[in-house]
């Protein structure tokens, strides 16, 4: 079985309500169960949340509701690790072999980047798949830290000083598009990282992830000008 999981708490500090928040008048929860009925590859969706408004919003547009996440599962400093290995542990005898991903924060994934995440998945020895961008900044070059004394310097220092980003490594920066997981990793390890990934390129235009009310603004900008939300 190929299970589709959304995760949706209730809490979200600094954007209040944000999985009930609306592009073109269809909840960020509502466009992310959207994108999971487009792929014919999904066999299951279903929600994790802690809420019964989000639970009600999501049967709303077809998903599934098994359980209502635990409390200690919808802090503020929960890894979302932890609510991955809940959900499979719920279907421990039903194990599905992976686990996909979808979080509402990316409302303007389209359905091929979804699919090539999977296909990228089942062509490859692999862990799992997570989706990237080009990276804005470079970390051997324009992104900075302070150190000890207070001074800045770059934050990866690189022996050949690099003077133009086209002359820097090819960075990205992750989004949250899509994941695509091998079931049994994510219940053995403790982090992604713990394991051996590749990447599902997506372009600029289709990696937003909604944090703040600016990124929401964004998408709604990006939405009204190519209509791409399935």
């Amino acid at each position: 079985m190929t299970l589709c999981l959304i995760c949706a708490r209730k809490g979200s500090k600094r954007l209040p309500n944000k999985n009930l928040r609306t592009i073109n008048g269809i909840s960020l929860l509502g466009i992310a169960i959207n994108h999971a009925k487009s792929c014919s590859e999904i066999e299951e969706i279903i929600v994790s949340t802690d809420c019964h408004e989000i639970s009600a919003e999501a049967k709303k547009f077809g998903a599934k509701v098994p359980f209502l996440r635990p409390a200690e599962l919808g802090q503020d400093t929960t890894p979302e690790w932890s609510v991955w290995q809940h959900t499979l542990n719920f279907y421990k005898n039903l194990m599905p072999n992976k686990l996909i991903v979808l979080p509402t924060t990316a409302p303007l994934r389209k359905k091929e980047d979804i699919q090539s995440a999977i296909h990228i998945f089942d062509s490859n020895v692999c862990d799992g798949v997570i989706t990237v961008t080009d990276s804005h900044r470079s970390p051997s070059f324009n992104i900075v830290k302070e150190n000890n004394n207070k001074y800045l310097e770059l934050a990866i220092k690189n022996s050949n000083k690099v003077y133009r980003s086209q002359d820097d490594q090819k960075y990205y920066d992750i989004t949250t598009v899509c994941y695509v997981m091998n079931s049994a990793f994510v219940l053995k390890k403790n982090h992604m990282f713990d394991g051996n990934l590749k990447l599902n390129y997506v372009p600029k235009e289709r990696s937003v992830d909604i944090d703040t009310e600016l990124d929401l603004d964004w998408a709604i900008f990006l939405y009204n000008h190519n209509k791409i939300i399935n």
